[in-house]
């Protein structure tokens, strides 16, 4: 499946941001940490770059990572709540649908691998 992530950096730096109204400094670290996120979330490494060159477009670019890890996040629960529930009543076809869908309109390469791994895992049923 797909390598474990772990968010929870970026998303204390944006809660930090967004809540306390504190200034993001573009530190090495800031930098790097907003790199690597920026490649998980589905941003090319040019955009990033280009948004890292001023504290305006870094702050945009966490704003973005944010909203990509938080609507993602959002869609696959709620559509694995779904297939769930289609696959207690034995409609494997709209469960697979669930799935079809979040892969039609999710960027997050980590989300994707997680939509992708059930839709094979039903690839079996009826």
């Amino acid at each position: 499946m797909s390598e474990t992530v772990d968010w929870g950096p970026i998303r204390e730096l944006a809660r930090r941001v967004s809540t306390t109204g504190a200034r993001l400094a573009l530190t090495t670290e800031a930098k790097a940490l907003l790199r690597r996120t920026a490649s998980e979330v589905g941003i090319s490494d040019s955009e990033a770059e280009s948004a890292l060159a001023t504290e305006e477009g870094a702050l945009g670019l966490l704003c973005e990572e944010s909203q990509r890890i938080r609507e993602g996040s959002h869609r696959l629960m709620d559509a694995l709540h779904r297939m769930h529930q289609y696959k207690d009543k034995g409609d494997f076809g709209s469960a697979r649908q669930e799935m079809r869908d979040v892969l039609k309109v999710e960027v997050v390469p980590h989300y994707r691998a997680l939509a992708q791994g059930q839709l094979e895992d039903m690839a079996d049923e009826p």
